[in-house]
């Protein structure tokens, strides 16, 4: 489906959300290193761990709000809310006043406002796209996003660096012009709302409820509970692209000769040096991840999970031993091809395990690698503090490790199911 037969409403989406990502990732990537020197890495661990509890439980009911009110509702809403947080957040960190904890808060509210954003974003596609084009669509979104992943650190690092006030700013005011774009030129694509329970209408906090309760299904298949548990432990250390990995650059690098030609030379500091390692993955993931998914699929399914997790522990270990840049590039490409071996296989082995008439909440309960790896993630950053970064790094490395003898016992149940797996097919 070419972009000029798409619906209005995703044309409009296509390129603000494009406009938005971009400025989004020009400071997101430095925040941690912002909060670790604010904080202090203890504190700071701590406090993204409360702010991602917060952004988890606002996707759970961000789906039930985009049912019951509206996805453009949503969607207006959020973006305007998370403009006015980044506004703010820009005010605390201004030539005027300095007051990190207000940063924190209103970075924290960003995210919560994202997550309402993101299910309602998703819904509006399916509203309007056919079954068969669904796929198509959501992958331009999807490049759309690593574009931004690609472009907005790089600008990050020369600008965001030195002008932290101005990008902020300017990040809030880009959400809010979303915000009455969406609103002034989309229209609601959401169907009618109906309250179950016999016109009973639910309360608010029925969709956590019912979301917990999809789950249980882990607990009765034990090669899916295998799956989610590994999948952890590599979203535990893939995190920490977002974590880990720019406090430590920012540590090591203080000004690397990047390029040199003759007399002139190109300098980087440890910001601008983890702008180039975070562009290096956007970009690889761009270009490369429909022709490493077609290579992946000539293999078996067992082999391609544990490589990938034994991959990811080799390139994780190896920045916690350096302080080069080129080395740094070198994991950095190992990692994006571990993450890159498995993206698009991920969700096939998921449809495959599921029965059909469980398959949604296989698909719903496969999600919790992302969520608690992302709420444990944080914990990493005082580790680091308290264990120093090449101990840190090798507990990382030996989780992906761990992962990979799992995804292989996990295998040998598949090839051999269980009567317990029998059962809950």
């Amino acid at each position: 489906m070419k972009i000029r037969d798409w619906d209005y409403n995703l044309k409009i989406r296509l390129f603000g959300e494009a406009l938005m990502n971009i400025t989004y990732w020009m400071f997101f990537p430095f925040l941690t290193i912002y909060f670790a020197d604010a904080f202090g890495r203890e504190k700071a661990g701590l406090f993204l761990i409360i702010s991602q509890v917060f952004s988890v439980l606002a996707n759970l009911m961000g789906g039930y709000c985009a049912d019951r009110f509206g996805r453009k509702k949503m969607m207006v809403f959020s973006s305007f809310c998370q403009g006015l947080a980044f506004v703010i957040f820009a005010i605390s960190n201004s030539p005027w006043l300095d007051l990190p904890i207000l940063g924190f808060i209103c970075f924290s509210l960003a995210g919560v406002f994202g997550a309402f954003y993101w299910p309602a974003s998703q819904a509006m596609v399916a509203d309007v796209v056919s079954e068969k084009d669904r796929s198509s669509v959501f992958a331009i979104f999807y490049t759309s996003i690593n574009i931004a992943v690609v472009i907005g650190p790089i600008l990050g690092a020369i600008f965001y660096v030195s002008y932290p006030f101005e990008v902020l700013l300017i990040a809030g005011i880009v959400c809010m012009l979303l915000s009455f774009i969406l609103a002034k030129y989309t229209r609601e694509t959401a169907p009618a709302f109906y309250p179950s329970n016999n016109g009973v209408p639910r309360k608010w906090y029925h969709a956590i409820v019912q979301q917990f309760q999809d789950y249980r299904i882990i607990f009765k298949d034990s090669v899916f509970l295998l799956y989610i548990i590994a999948g952890v432990l590599v979203a535990i250390t893939f995190m920490q692209l977002d974590m880990i990995i720019p406090v430590y650059i920012t540590d090591t690098i203080h000004q690397h000769e990047f390029i040199q030609i003759g007399d002139w030379s190109l300098q980087l500091t440890g910001e601008q040096a983890f702008g180039v390692i975070l562009s290096e993955n956007g970009l690889f993931v761009a270009l490369f991840t429909i022709a490493v998914t077609k290579w992946m699929s000539k293999y078996k399914e067992r082999n391609v999970f544990i490589l990938s997790s034994v991959i990811y522990g080799v390139s994780i270990i190896l920045f916690g031993l350096t302080a080069s840049l080129w080395v740094f590039i070198i994991a950095m490409g190992l990692f994006t091809f571990a993450e890159l071996m498995t993206a698009g296989i991920q969700q096939t082995f998921v449809s495959k395990l599921a029965p059909e008439h469980m398959r949604g909440q296989y698909f719903a309960a496969s999600s919790l690698r992302y969520t608690i790896g992302r709420t444990i993630a944080p914990i990493v950053i005082p580790m680091s503090l308290w264990f120093g970064y090449p101990l840190t790094f090798g507990f990382l490395g030996v989780l992906t490790f761990i992962s990979g003898v799992l995804y292989y016992v996990m295998f040998q149940k598949v090839e051999q199911p269980t009567p317990e797996h029998v059962e809950a097919e």
